[in-house]
């Protein structure tokens, strides 16, 4: 799998994001290269687990669409005489 990549605009408001949070939450001052060191590590190691949930979603999605889909065909039927 490739690596996760971001624009570097979503980069650095993720990286802004995460100091803001250390700091309001944990009181630690995490910023600039380091804010988005993190940000980078963070990414690489728990955004496979978010990537692979978010596509467990959506084949479970799919899977009941076209479920729906088969049940929508299967009410398209016409009934059938048979013949003796």
């Amino acid at each position: 799998m490739p690596p996760i990549e971001f624009p570097k605009e979503t980069r650095d408001a993720l990286a802004r994001a995460l100091s803001k949070y250390l700091k309001d939450e944990l009181d630690l001052e995490v910023t600039g290269f380091d804010a988005v060191f993190l940000t980078d590590f963070i990414t690489e190691t728990l955004g496979p687990y978010f990537y692979n949930q978010g596509l467990a979603d959506a084949q479970a999605l799919l899977g009941k669409k076209l479920d729906e889909m088969g049940e929508a065909i299967y009410q398209l039927e016409k009934p059938v005489k048979t013949i003796r």
